[in-house]
């Protein structure tokens, strides 16, 4: 047994052979009730395909609620919306992702079971497209109701980290991405897709054995709240702040991005807390408490390009929060007459000092700032310029020869069908 480990997101448990947890947390399909078991005709006969389940409940994945699924023929469940040819990239749930190729072998067989609570997928005797001497695989991924991800293994014939990646990657863990639309100017309505994953949970692949087991329990996530008020007083390791115009909370990272930025809810966190009722005539809902969290300069910036009753200046006797708030816009409003009077009684050489010294500094700023996004690539600033010149920053862009192998998503009609069925790639 392996003490808990947290990855943010979830707390993983890892239980070995000796551990009677890693047979109570392996679910017996045999057992189960017959005509909710499905072994995946296509699946079952093909390499390198996927095809969607929907699931009887509501599945907590990173906080997002989920009711359909990929389950791949490489021992991985994908839970993208967008399906695409490189699943493997990022958005799944593996336990145990490799180049399984369940068509050598009439033995192999991908089988999934929901009882209305849980999904089990069972990848059974699989084995490894170019090492097919080495033996079959047999193990499962538990989905149940309440968020819980259980990985069980029956059957692991060598070390998981002897398994080839060259023509496949092997990952076992979790993934969660969010992606990204952007309009290309150049040609008329058409879109890029760039998905961005924002977290990983890698599992030790030495721990994963013959009778092992992995349990994850999630974490709470900001999205589990509905109120502002709940959000921003919540203590849970995450970030969270409230989007008024979405009504929703969240750290800024989960699978709703893209709206979370159209929305300027990163300039509304900044600037607001929770809106009370107040009373109509009042011009300026701040409270003193929020003068720390940012300066007076961004506040008057943000909150006056609205056409709001708050970018006016109060016109009956000034609150001493007003009184603060006047005399910052005063102080940002810059004084033409007063700059240019000492802008005029400066010396010329002393200008072009500063103004070479003002370069020198964005210089060096540029370069910090440039050294920061390379190393920290899930920074608030690296996202902004991933997110508005996608162009110029490396992302997730699924193209050929980018590393991940194809899979292709087999056709709904005849899904549950039994034998050899041959599909064409989509």
């Amino acid at each position: 047994l392996q003490d808990d480990t947290d990855h943010n997101y979830y707390t993983s448990k890892m239980y070995g052979p000796s551990d009677p947890m890693s047979k109570d947390l392996w679910v017996n399909i045999d057992q189960m009730e017959k005509e909710k078991v499905k072994i995946h005709g296509i699946l079952s006969n093909t390499h390198r395909q996927a095809a969607r389940v929907n699931l009887s409940f509501d599945f907590p994945f990173y906080g997002h609620f989920l009711r359909e699924i990929t389950v791949a023929t490489g021992g991985f469940i994908y839970t993208g919306d967008v399906v695409h040819r490189m699943l493997t990239a990022t958005q799944y749930i593996a336990p145990l992702m490799a180049n399984f190729d369940p068509s050598v072998s009439r033995n192999s067989t991908v089988i999934y079971f929901d009882n209305g609570t849980a999904l089990v997928v069972q990848w059974d005797h699989v084995h490894l497209q170019d090492s097919y001497n080495l033996g079959s695989f047999t193990f499962q991924a538990t989905l149940h109701r309440d968020g819980r991800i259980v990985f069980a293994y029956k059957e692991i014939p060598i070390l998981v980290t002897q398994i080839s990646s060259v023509n496949h990657p092997v990952k076992v863990g979790l993934s969660d991405a969010f992606v990204v639309v952007h309009r290309i100017q150049q040609i008329p309505n058409v879109r890029r897709r760039t998905i961005y994953e924002y977290h990983r949970v890698e599992l030790l692949k030495t721990k994963i054995t013959n009778s092992s087991a992995v349990e994850m329990m999630p974490l709470p996530t900001c999205l589990q709240f509905t109120s502002c008020s709940a959000c921003v007083t919540s203590q849970i390791g995450f970030n969270c702040t409230w989007c008024n115009k979405l009504q929703r909370c969240s750290s800024g990272f989960d699978r709703h991005r893209q709206d979370w930025v159209d929305s300027s809810c990163p300039d509304e966190a900044k600037e607001k807390a929770c809106e009370r009722t107040v009373n109509t005539t009042q011009l300026y809902p701040f409270t003193t408490t929020l003068v720390p969290k940012t300066t007076p300069r961004n506040r008057i910036i943000t909150t006056t390009s609205p056409p709001a009753s708050t970018s006016h200046l109060p016109t009956s006797i000034p609150t001493e929060d007003d009184t603060k708030i006047a005399l910052h816009l005063k102080d940002n409003g810059a004084s033409p007459a007063d700059s240019t009077a000492e802008h005029k009684g400066g010396r010329l050489h002393a200008g072009l000092i500063v103004g070479i010294l003002f370069i020198v500094l964005i210089v060096a700023a540029a370069i910090l700032v440039t050294v920061y996004m390379y190393h920290h690539p899930t920074s608030a600033a690296s996202l902004f310029f991933i997110e508005r010149r996608p162009s110029r920053w490396p992302a997730m862009k699924f193209r050929r020869g980018s590393g991940h192998p194809a899979y292709a998503e087999v056709e709904p009609i005849g899904q549950e069908k039994e034998g050899f069925i041959v599909s064409e790639q989509c």
